[in-house]
């Protein structure tokens, strides 16, 4: 399904389907109308193992602008409109939407007005005339945003001076509606609306800014396709810092305007975090990219695409090690490779990217701060069939809480999984272990891809097929023999925290 495509024109509007021409009665038909002769709707899903309901067949999301208007407060449902250009896989009577915590007022499909109505969490449009297989078709939805209710079901993250979001993993929905699965990646504009006196941040680059009356739009884009989950919007009282990353890469800070002197000695990092990653894997992969710190507690940070999440006490916490704050800080970046430019097909495949995410960040540890990463991947195989236990193997993770959705990011998916790209690492030597990492940043750039994908090219590089050791190690109940290391033991009663 998703692939790497050229933009679509943000501003130009769809040719009209063949459909309207053929079919001139059908277009005068109410949606309603056409509604109402079809059976009731329900909920879909791609069939995700881990989110069932999560994402929707039969169309291919190409574009998502989302605009947004703030009305000064963070405990206020915010005005928006999301225009969703995609392609269809399927004949289509019915479009399905996830989106929940708003209210829509209207639903156009290509212009014309379109019925709908919900099933639980999904957005269920009938077009009043259906759409073929291979059709462009454009939904355009009038709703609201509500930042409102518990703070840990994600979604919009209300922080000391306005917004920013945190969709991880099935959370882009409470925002915006979407097709809300990695698996469904797309290119993105957005265009946030502020009053006086706050400044408005998303993913990508700035494309223009508008002043009218008491309030300003400030609208970006991004130049690679983005999964819902990845999308980032700051609203606040913030300061961007500019500075130059390698080979000239505009890097972009957000941070609070009276934070800006105290977070500088952090933030002047980036460039070398860069360099260093780009020595491990290859270029870095987009546009741009920066940390923006949130006021906020949120219990974790996210490498939301070009732009990633911290929490300010991150680094306010003076009892942190510097290294460990540093490490945290590459375990992010790291995720622009993995995760975000290599996207996983379902969440099952989330090992690939937090695995990778722990490693790079326990290995810059090592180089920079002289923190073992053997000794580190010692104690984790310790805890390792503890973890396998309680949360399954690392390829195969126990489905989240449903009432406490991160629950999904346990141990198992952290150290956990970057203890099979150790025990790989063994298995095949540095030299095939690096250039294989360099390959799958390479291949699936801009796109999705699965265990076996990872697998198969394990495979390739190493000149021998590597499914039988990689299984045991992705898929077994118990952690395998660790190669090189025939005296590491694991105890199933133990455990270790995750790192951060």
């Amino acid at each position: 399904m998703p692939f790497a495509r050229p933009p679509v024109p943000f501003d130009h509007a769809l040719p009209p389907r063949a459909r309207w021409l053929r079919s001139a009665a059908l277009v005068a038909s109410s949606a309603g109308l056409v509604a109402a002769s079809l059976p009731a709707p329900a909920p879909l899903g791609i069939g995700d193992p881990l989110f069932p309901h999560l994402g929707n067949p039969g169309y291919d999301v190409l574009a998502y602008t989302l605009d947004v208007a703030y009305p000064g407060a963070n405990d206020k449902p915010l005005s928006a409109v999301t225009r969703i250009d995609a392609l269809a896989t399927d004949d289509l009577e019915r479009i399905n939407l996830d989106f929940t915590h708003g209210e829509v007022s209207a639903v156009t499909v290509d212009g014309r007005p379109a019925a709908h109505t919900t099933r639980g969490e999904d957005l269920v449009v009938t077009p009043a005339v259906p759409v073929d297989a291979g059709e462009p078709v454009r939904i355009t939805v009038t709703h609201t945003s509500d930042p409102s209710g518990p703070a840990d079901t994600g979604g919009w993250v209300r922080t000391g001076d306005g917004l920013a979001m945190a969709n991880q993993a099935d959370a882009a929905h409470r925002v915006f509606p979407s097709n809300d699965h990695p698996a469904d990646k797309a290119y993105f504009t957005f265009r946030i609306t502020v009053p006086d006196g706050l400044t408005a941040v998303a993913n990508g680059l700035p494309a223009g800014r508008v002043r009218h009356g008491s309030t300003t739009t400030w609208t970006y884009r991004t130049r690679h396709p983005m999964a819902t989950e990845l999308a980032q919007i700051s609203i606040g009282r913030s300061a961007v810092v500019h500075r130059t990353g390698p080979h000239g890469l505009p890097l972009r800070d957000v941070v609070p305007a009276a934070d800006r002197e105290l977070l500088e000695p952090w933030l002047r990092r980036t460039p070398g975090h860069v360099e260093w990653m780009e020595r491990q894997v290859g270029p870095y992969p987009f546009e741009t990219y920066g940390v923006l710190v949130a006021d906020a507690t949120t219990g974790f940070e996210l490498e939301t695409q070009t732009l990633s999440l911290f929490e300010r006490r991150l680094f306010a916490d003076t009892t942190l090690p510097e290294w460990y704050v540093d490490s945290i800080m590459v375990h992010e970046l790291a995720h622009q490779w993995f995760g975000n430019s290599v996207s996983p097909r379902s969440w099952s495949d989330l090992w690939l990217n937090e695995g990778h995410a722990s490693w790079y960040e326990a290995l810059y540890a090592e180089e920079t701060a002289g923190r073992s990463l053997e000794r580190r991947m010692k104690a984790a195989y310790a805890a390792s069939d503890g973890w396998r236990a309680t949360g399954g193997p690392p390829a195969a993770p126990e489905p989240p809480s449903p009432d406490h959705k991160i629950s999904l990011f346990r141990p198992v998916v952290y150290d956990g999984s970057s203890l099979v790209l150790y025990a790989l690492r063994q298995e095949i030597g540095t030299d095939a272990f690096r250039r294989l990492e360099r390959a799958w940043v390479t291949r699936y750039r801009d796109r999705n891809a699965t265990t076996a994908d990872f697998v198969a090219l394990a495979g390739r590089t190493a000149g021998r097929d590597l499914t039988g050791f990689l299984r045991d190690w992705l898929y077994g109940e118990k952690t395998p023999p660790m190669p090189g290391h025939p005296d590491w033991r694991s105890n199933p009663a133990g455990g270790a925290p995750k790192p951060g």
